[in-house]
């Protein structure tokens, strides 16, 4: 079996791993390993942009209380503050490395979404995330020390523990599936950093990605690393509902810009947003979500509809030329009709715990991105905080690194699959994968009950221990190791999610309708510790 050596691991491609790499690279050598190819991700599919305070009548403290707000009393005050001073550092760096961000004039255009109460949103129109990506993957491949590992999916993590050597836990490694031998590759370093975004397949309706299975959090948590806040899923309130469309996101830059909610013809067209918050559609996520899961039930719809024609095709084609033509290609001209929406699983705003510089329980292994807790989104995630997030913790995990002492480094074992076989029911995984996504879309979603939860653990239970079976038995693919992953996720979630006697953010609960006090995190830890 194959192996390899680095002096540093990075098991994603999004913004998180490859901001990483490059400042990783000039004194490291770097392994970037992604389980799909490099530009896919949820990094790429980013659409509103970078929250940064650039403006003269915008501050540090505003921005901060408007993610303190978001967060309904949940975020940590040092990490917001940590991430929201080191924003405009960020964005000088990726305009330096040449992301052609939206101007006005010679000036960066700043544009304004829910919950911000400055237009403080650096954007390359409504695709700042592929503009990003796009520039930083050039020159990620340009770069001598980064050497790329596409198509190679996250086995687990390499820990001391796991190989029976005693002193301080440490994360050594991690074995790899690579897909094109279709065999488990060892991967040894001092340093391996988890980029591996969120698990918003975990839900039947997602703007995420494919590769959105919840892989690190999944596998940190088996390496006996703590998780913080899972319970706290955000659904974007405007994912486009349309039969020929899979996960198309519908940019909070469009309500922003004033786009309204409606009620569709059938039900009245009129406006709702402004009876269920002063804010109207500028108000956080969870409450926009909750708004129009309210009306949907209550009217019985299948969407509501999202008005922006009242500005008119000139500015439409300027800021949102993407939307626009997507929209266009199914048939909707958002010049002159509104966008049907629904809300959609979009971002997981728990994750693996960490200090400010990233780093885990574990030594050796560090987390940066949407797979983290670090404090920062609290209940709720304010819009455009996401990527600044990746920025700003993947340049502190890069300076922990460079300051890290030089470790001698155990052999590792190759991976044995010696006593398995190929699997002759593979269709066990399709369908096991489409029930859990299914069951949590149903009752651990939007809104919640202590049966509903009761419900999802029990199906959970079963689902893992089938998957157990499958996993000790037979030959790992990425599908079957995607599943592990997701049901683990799950689990976690549900776990979490039972614990909060209460409603805050993005958990509400019927049973529990109000917010209780004092505000305090949701950390799970595992039997391992």
């Amino acid at each position: 079996m194959a192996s390899h050596d680095f002096d540093v691991l990075i098991v994603g491609s999004g913004l998180a791993g490859l901001s990483a790499a490059l400042q990783l690279a000039p004194t490291h050598r770097v392994a970037v390993i992604t389980k799909r190819q490099i530009q896919d991700g949820s990094s790429n599919r980013a659409q509103g942009g970078i929250a940064a305070v650039l403006a003269n009548d915008d501050s540090f403290a505003a921005h901060i209380e408007d993610t303190l707000v978001a967060g309904a009393g949940l975020c940590d005050l040092a990490a917001t503050r940590f991430v929201v001073e080191n924003a405009p550092k960020a964005i000088a760096w990726l305009r330096a490395l040449g992301v052609p961000f939206t101007l006005e004039g010679e000036q960066l255009h700043l544009t304004r979404e829910g919950g911000h109460s400055a237009r403080r949103i650096v954007h390359a129109t409504d695709a700042t995330g592929a503009a990003v990506q796009k520039t930083l993957i050039e020159v990620v491949r340009a770069t001598p020390g980064i050497t790329l590992f596409e198509h190679h999916t996250l086995v687990d993590l390499i820990t001391t523990r796991k190989l029976g050597l005693k002193g301080q836990p440490r994360c050594v490694g991690l074995y790899a599936l690579d897909e094109a031998s279709d065999n488990v590759v060892t991967f040894r370093a001092p340093h391996t950093i988890l980029a591996t975004g969120g698990a918003g397949k975990v839900y039947l309706y997602t703007t995420n990605p494919d590769t959105a299975t919840g892989d690190g959090i999944a596998a940190a948590w088996r390496a006996g690393c703590r998780v913080g806040n899972l319970e706290f899923v955000q659904f974007h309130p405007t994912g486009l509902y349309h039969p020929h469309e899979k996960s198309f996101l519908i940019s909070e830059a469009v309500r922003g810009e004033g786009g309204r909610l409606l009620l569709p013809p059938s039900a009245g067209g009129t406006r709702f947003m402004p009876q269920h918050d002063a804010r109207a559609e500028l108000a956080p996520r969870d409450v926009v979500a909750r708004a129009i899961d309210f009306e949907m039930k209550k009217h019985g719809l299948d969407c509501v509809h999202l008005d922006i024609s009242h500005q008119g095709p000139e500015f439409l084609h300027a800021h949102f030329p993407n939307i626009l033509a997507h929209c266009a290609a199914l048939g909707i001209d958002i010049t002159r009709q509104p966008i049907p929406v629904v809300p959609t699983a979009h971002f997981t705003c728990g994750g693996v715990l960490t200090d400010l510089s990233g780093r885990t329980d574990l030594a050796g292994l560090l987390a940066v991105g949407e797979v983290a807790y670090t404090g920062l989104h609290g209940a709720n995630r304010l819009a455009s905080n996401s990527l600044l997030e990746c920025l700003v913790f993947a340049r502190a995990a890069c300076a922990h690194i460079a300051q890290a002492p030089v470790r001698a480094l155990p052999a590792l074992p190759a991976w044995d699959d010696s006593r398995v076989a190929d699997a002759d029911e593979c269709v066990v995984i399709s369908h096991n994968w489409d029930e859990l996504r299914r069951f949590m879309w149903d009752y651990v979603g939007i809104v919640r009950t202590d049966k509903r939860l009761e419900r999802a653990a029990h199906r959970i239970a079963l689902l893992q221990d089938e998957i157990h079976e499958f996993y000790a038995h037979f030959q790992v693919t990425r599908d079957l190791l995607e599943l592990r992953n997701l049901v683990q996720v799950a689990d976690l979630i549900v776990q979490s999610a039972r614990l909060r006697r209460e409603s805050r953010g993005l958990h509400y609960s019927r049973d529990w309708p109000d917010m209780a006090a004092p505000a305090a995190p949701t950390i799970l830890v595992p039997a391992l510790r």
